[in-house]
Order: C-alpha cells, then structure tokens, then sequence
C-alpha cells in the first residue's frame, strides 16, 4: 500500500503540470486521445465525488450549525459573483451560443473540491472551505438549473429537469454513498483516503483529454479567445472573494478560503452538464475542460503567495 500512497502523493503534488501536459497533447495531436468515449466523462465525474464523500463526515457540516454566517456568506458569493462574471465577460467578450453556455455552465456551478486542497495549502481556513464546498453543492441541483436557465433563456433552451436529474445522479448520489460507507467502514476508507489523489487526478486527466481530443479543431479555431474569458473568469473570481473578505473584515485565513472557493469551480461539473444538457453544442463543453486545466495551475500560484500572507 505504501507504493500507492508514493505514487498518489506525486500525482497530487504535480497535478497541475501533469493536466497541463495531457491538455497539450489531446490539443495538438488529437489521435492520442480519441479512445476515450465521451460517455465516460459521467462515471468519471462520479467517481471523483465519490471519492470527495469518502473524506467527509459530520465534522465536516458543523460549521453550518455553529457559523451559519460564514456557509450563507459563502453560498451567496458563490451563486453571484461567478455567474455574474460569467455572463458579463460573454457579452463583453461576444462568445457564440455555444461558448457563452459553456462559460455559464462554469459560472454557475458550485465550487471544485480543488478548492480545500488549495485552501489548505495556502494556510486558509480548512474547515469553512470544506462547509462552503459541501453546502454549495448540496445546494447546485436547485442553483444551476435555475442560474442557468435565467442567464441564458434569451439565447439557449435549458432544460431544468434534465440538469437537476443529471446533477443529482452524478454528484449528489456518489457522494452521498461516499459518505455512508466512510460511516460504516471508517478503517477501510482511511486506507483507501491516501490514495484518492491519485484516483481524481487520473479521472480528471481523462475527462479534459476526452473534450479536448474530441474538439481539438474548434478550440484551435477559436485563436486565443476562448482561454482568455476562463483566465480572467478565474482570476477576477479570486479578486472579487479578496475584496469581499476585505470588505466584510474577516480574519486572514477565512478571507483567503472565501476568495479560492468563489476562484475555483467544478468545473468537471460544468463539462458533464454541458455534454449532456445542450448536445446540439459541441463547444459548449470546451470552457469547463480549460478551466479544468487552467484552476488548477493559478490555485497552485495562489497557494504559493497566500502562504507568504500571515
């Protein structure tokens, strides 16, 4: 088991370089990644929130009890300022249906477990970044179909029903289970919790090669567009949480976990919606693999001068 828990701590600790290596080739020579089937991107997406119910338990929601503020503080700022964002810099930007969809999708969506990683490594509150992550994401079956469907009703169909399904079936079951076994079987789980990282970083790995892969042509023919409204997305997502916590005077640690968990999305989410919500826009999934990408290498240069923030 030790090898496992060597291998599964060197694929946490180069995550980003590694997604980014494995974007780069699906981008420029497709054929290496056309075996994934793009049916995959479900149980893929399933597995990884299975393995983020394994890690929690009743300690975990305490803060919702005992700080309720600093969870409503988080849920308000999550399902604003990224959809607002989003939407703004569509428009701003004159992304085609297709994209706008996609970067909505993105917007909309609750923060990524990546978050409390990065949280973590920046010296920021650990528990108020996991209570915001789980809440927000017990929460996004009735958020995203419903911040979707009133940003994008204008310009796309959103069917509100199938989203709720699919995010319900996708994360709120697998983790849900998660969570019931790690109760149950806590010896086993504890064994099996060290080689999670290696685990998601795989399935998340083979759901940005699947999207990538698959439209690699659009995405080139976009230029540079596309990834400048995911950049800035990102980046004016982690300011506007700095500015919030600054504003409302909270201590260091949880301005710091405010600002990665509205910075940082699930965007794997956004990706598996986008296929299965809007098929007739193949585009629409391409935002959620980028920024797949791209969070993980700004939340490590974050991590990197937030730890210098005493």
């Amino acid at each position: 088991m030790n090898i496992f828990r060597k291998i599964s701590d060197v694929l946490g600790h180069y995550m980003a370089i590694i997604v980014v290596a494995v974007t780069l080739l699906a981008l420029f020579f497709p054929g290496s990644s056309l075996w994934i089937e793009a049916a995959w991107i479900n149980p893929l997406l399933m597995i990884v929130m299975f393995g983020m119910g394994l890690t929690l338990d009743f300690n975990d929601f305490a803060l919702v009890f005992t700080q309720p503020q600093y969870i409503f503080l988080g849920c308000l700022a999550q399902f604003t300022i990224m959809p607002a964002l989003a939407y703004g810099l569509s428009i701003a930007f004159g992304l085609d249906n297709a994209l706008m969809a996609g970067v909505i999708l993105v917007g909309t969506c609750p923060g990524g477990t990546s978050s409390n990683v990065i949280t973590y490594l920046s010296h920021g509150d650990v528990a108020l970044s996991v209570g915001m992550t789980s809440v927000n994401t017990f929460l996004a079956p009735l958020m995203t179909p419903a911040i979707t469907h009133m940003l994008l009703m204008k310009t796309v169909n959103v069917d509100m029903v199938a989203m709720f399904i699919s995010i319900v079936q996708v994360v709120i079951v697998p983790i849900m289970l998660g969570f019931v076994i790690n109760k149950l079987f806590a010896e086993v789980t504890r064994t099996l919790v060290d080689v999670l990282p290696a685990v998601s970083v795989t399935a998340i790995c083979l759901i940005v090669a699947c999207v990538v892969s698959h439209n690699s042509e659009r995405i080139l023919a976009t230029g540079g567009l596309v990834f400048i409204v995911v950049f800035l997305h990102n980046m004016l997502g982690y300011l506007c949480g700095f500015v919030l916590g600054k504003i409302l005077r909270l201590d260091t640690p949880k301005t710091k976990a405010l600002s990665i968990e509205v910075g940082m999305q699930n965007s794997g989410l956004a990706t598996s919606l986008a296929g299965s919500a809007f098929p007739d826009l193949a585009m629409a999934t391409v935002p959620g693999a980028i920024f797949s990408v791209w969070h993980n290498i700004s939340g490590a240069l974050l991590a990197s001068v937030y730890r210098r923030w005493k």
